[in-house]
């Protein structure tokens, strides 16, 4: 019993430090900065700073799952749902990346593209998006995803 009782105080301090986590990096993204910045350097850091807060979330929740995965005292069912969350992780980092360096190789200086199970957002470094554009990047996702245009968002920045 104390056992059981330890594994979701343990489980418990790991999501609150999990959703802590998040809430930082949410409040310290959105703070302004005090002193203009030229906007090039600032879309260069944008993407810079963006993949290395990516890496940096998903290499702690491949920690987190791999922890239950080598822990003895979780459940069979435990280590087989982090498993899959593990293996459903993997597979859209491997898909965001694919995604990348096709949209790149349209001619796209740079892009970023998230994945959830249901969504996918592109961030296109380019302010000014064509039609033409647009309609490149809808048909490289839905060809490789086959998610509807209404679940794909296009954001372009400087």
């Amino acid at each position: 019993m104390v056992s059981k009782k330890k594994k979701i105080i343990v489980l418990s301090v790991m999501m609150v430090l999990l959703v802590a986590t998040g809430f930082l990096n949410l409040a310290l993204n959105n703070s302004t900065p005090t002193q203009p910045t030229n906007s090039t350097v600032t879309s260069a850091n944008f993407f810079t700073s963006y993949r290395a807060e990516r890496q940096a979330t998903r290499s702690q929740e491949v920690l987190y799952l791999d922890a239950i995965i080598s822990s003895s005292t979780a459940s069979e069912e435990a280590k087989k749902v982090a498993e899959n969350k593990k293996v459903e992780l993997v597979k859209l980092m491997e898909q965001e990346l694919v995604l990348e360096g096709l949209i790149k190789s349209k001619g796209f200086d740079d892009t970023i593209v998230t994945m959830t199970t249901s969504n996918v957002n592109v961030i296109v470094k380019d302010t000014n998006l064509e039609a033409s554009e647009v309609a490149q990047i809808v048909q490289i996702i839905q060809d490789s995803t086959g998610k509807s245009i209404d679940n794909i968002k296009i954001i372009p920045v400087e």
